[in-house]
């Protein structure tokens, strides 16, 4: 039976570069993958004849013996490539580093059996008040966490005695399966990953190399830190297994409503009632800031909504550290809820006598409702 062309096996021109060569593979080899097919002789040729294909495309010299021998030009090659053991070339490498990336360890691509990672990260949510984050200040915080177990010093065995290699991987920490001419490596189920077993167990932690502790970390917050925000603490997170190296710990600050103030960056905000005499004749009034208190100059005919700002009253700007954002203060106007007989018919009289001359806004409003009104009779007409 004679061959196709391998340019014709995988899908691409014959001018076609490695990377597009490589993704034609790739997706065939997916495709006919003896595991996705099983028992499916077809499938198992056409991924013999896919890899066949793409190895000679991906090899420079074998490529250019193919494009002027055709397969006359690397049949010897070839036959050398499958005596030898598919899972030796760098097409099966490839195509290990694809299933990694796709199915992680079911195919025991993911590669560095035996090796344990450093421990698991924590994270600590820390509750705090405005004037706290603003100001800055050192916290002192109990952490459950695991430690290294230091009469092991990690490895789970009892001093004097050491972690023997596993019977069952041999200490590689994978164990592989032939499957036809693929190889299919897994986690070893007796170690889980580890490649050693324990004789010996420590009598400290039982055989597990960390233990469970509460520490105490005292942890300094900067000045200006902001809602979200993370510290991070490098080395107190989790103890690794086998004693490799801890996580790290991220302290998450969390802040608490305020009862004034509203924070954006390092500007605060808040709305301060002022009296109906206060807008209209002016007066010194004097506004909060969260370290105490400052003095607005409320100018006659201040209108409500008006915005004041005083720089440098917010809070400190935590990425440069020094410099601080504004206070801005916006004025309402508070309507009596109670008064007295005396009162109102005080307000009655300044009413009457005022008219709507003394309000321009108002004056200048209904002049535009009237208007209005004008046109829509003159409409219905």
């Amino acid at each position: 039976m004679s061959k196709r062309d391998y340019y014709e096996v995988l899908g691409v021109a014959k001018d076609a570069d490695e990377n597009t060569i490589k993704r034609a593979y790739r997706k065939l080899a997916m495709k006919y993958h003896p595991d996705r097919n099983p028992d499916d002789e077809v499938a198992a040729e056409k991924f013999r004849e896919v890899t066949e294909a793409y190895e000679v495309l991906t090899d420079a010299e074998k490529r250019s013996r193919y494009d002027q021998y055709g397969h006359a030009g690397v049949d010897e090659q070839m036959q050398d490539f499958w005596g030898r053991g598919a899972q030796d070339s760098h097409a099966f490498r490839d195509f290990g580093d694809m299933f990694g990336d796709v199915f992680g360890d079911m195919f025991g691509f993911g590669g560095g059996g035996g090796r344990a990672s450093r421990g698991s990260d924590l994270r600590y949510n820390l509750s705090m008040t405005l004037e706290e984050a603003a100001a800055g200040h050192e916290v002192e915080l109990k952490i459950p966490k695991h430690e290294t177990c230091k009469t092991c010093r990690g490895s789970g065995a009892r001093p004097g005695t050491s972690p023997v290699p596993c019977n069952t991987c041999g200490g590689h920490g994978q164990v592989q399966m032939q499957q036809g001419f693929f190889a299919v490596r897994r986690t070893c189920p007796t170690c889980h990953g580890s490649g050693t077993r324990i004789e010996s167990p420590c009598i400290e932690c039982g055989g597990a190399g960390r233990v469970k502790v509460e520490k105490k970390l005292k942890i300094k917050v900067p000045a200006g830190v902001y809602d979200g925000a993370q510290v991070r603490v490098a080395g107190e997170g989790e103890a690794g297994q086998n004693g490799t190296p801890p996580g790290d710990l991220y302290v998450v600050i969390n802040l608490k409503e305020h009862p004034i103030f509203e924070r954006d960056g390092a500007d605060l905000y808040c709305t301060m009632p002022i009296t109906f005499p206060q807008a209209t004749l002016g007066a010194e009034v004097e506004a909060p800031t969260l370290n105490g208190r400052v003095k607005i100059k409320i100018p006659a005919g201040t209108e409500a909504g008006r915005v004041f700002r005083l720089r440098g009253h917010g809070v400190t700007d935590v990425r440069s550290g020094n410099q601080k954002g504004d206070l801005y203060v916006r004025v309402q106007i508070a309507v009596p809820k109670k008064m007295s007989a005396r009162q109102e018919q005080l307000l009655r009289e300044f009413a009457n006598e005022a008219g709507d001359e003394l309000y321009p806004e108002r004056s200048s409003f209904l002049d535009k409702v009237k208007e209005f009104w004008d046109e829509l009779a003159g409409e219905s007409k």
